[in-house]
Protein backbone atom coordinates (compact mmCIF):
# COMPACT_ATOMS: atom_id res chain seq x y z
CA UNK A 1 0.00 0.00 0.00
CA UNK A 2 2.94 2.35 0.59
CA UNK A 3 4.75 1.25 -2.54
CA UNK A 4 7.86 0.49 -0.48
CA UNK A 5 9.72 -2.48 0.88
CA UNK A 6 11.18 -2.42 4.37
CA UNK A 7 14.42 -4.05 5.51
CA UNK A 8 13.05 -3.95 9.07
CA UNK A 9 9.44 -4.71 10.02
CA UNK A 10 9.25 -5.37 13.76
CA UNK A 11 6.18 -4.99 15.99
CA UNK A 12 7.21 -3.09 19.13
CA UNK A 13 3.86 -2.36 20.83
CA UNK A 14 0.20 -3.28 20.48
CA UNK A 15 -3.22 -2.52 21.95
CA UNK A 16 -6.55 -4.23 21.45
CA UNK A 17 -10.13 -3.06 21.20
CA UNK A 18 -12.99 -5.54 21.47
CA UNK A 19 -15.79 -4.84 18.99
CA UNK A 20 -17.72 -7.45 16.95
CA UNK A 21 -14.33 -9.15 16.86
CA UNK A 22 -11.01 -7.59 17.87
CA UNK A 23 -9.10 -4.61 16.50
CA UNK A 24 -5.35 -4.85 17.00
CA UNK A 25 -3.43 -1.58 16.88
CA UNK A 26 0.22 -2.37 16.23
CA UNK A 27 3.24 -0.04 16.23
CA UNK A 28 5.82 -1.37 13.77
CA UNK A 29 9.44 -0.24 13.46
CA UNK A 30 10.32 -0.04 9.74
CA UNK A 31 13.92 1.15 9.98
CA UNK A 32 15.88 4.21 11.08
CA UNK A 33 13.55 6.40 13.16
CA UNK A 34 10.46 5.44 11.16
CA UNK A 35 7.37 3.64 12.41
CA UNK A 36 3.96 2.75 11.02
CA UNK A 37 0.77 2.11 12.97
CA UNK A 38 -1.46 -0.73 11.75
CA UNK A 39 -5.07 -1.59 12.53
CA UNK A 40 -5.70 -5.30 11.97
CA UNK A 41 -9.16 -6.79 12.47
CA UNK A 42 -9.79 -10.34 13.68
CA UNK A 43 -13.40 -11.43 13.23
CA UNK A 44 -15.30 -13.63 15.65
CA UNK A 45 -14.38 -17.35 15.47
CA UNK A 46 -17.73 -18.49 14.06
CA UNK A 47 -17.30 -16.14 11.06
CA UNK A 48 -14.18 -18.06 9.97
CA UNK A 49 -12.59 -15.06 8.20
CA UNK A 50 -8.86 -14.28 7.88
CA UNK A 51 -7.17 -11.35 9.59
CA UNK A 52 -7.52 -8.15 7.60
CA UNK A 53 -5.70 -4.85 7.48
CA UNK A 54 -8.34 -2.17 8.13
CA UNK A 55 -6.05 0.85 8.18
CA UNK A 56 -2.57 2.18 8.66
CA UNK A 57 -0.73 5.39 9.41
CA UNK A 58 2.75 6.04 8.07
CA UNK A 59 5.44 8.60 8.97
CA UNK A 60 5.11 7.92 12.69
CA UNK A 61 7.85 8.31 15.29
CA UNK A 62 8.82 6.12 18.24
CA UNK A 63 7.22 8.43 20.81
CA UNK A 64 3.91 8.79 18.88
CA UNK A 65 1.08 7.32 20.95
CA UNK A 66 -0.65 4.24 19.57
CA UNK A 67 -4.35 5.21 19.51
CA UNK A 68 -7.59 4.23 17.80
CA UNK A 69 -7.86 5.33 14.19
Amino acid sequence: KEGKTFDVFTAVEFKTQVVAGTNYFIKVHVGNDEFVHLRVFKSLPHENKPLSLHGYQSSKLKHDELTYF
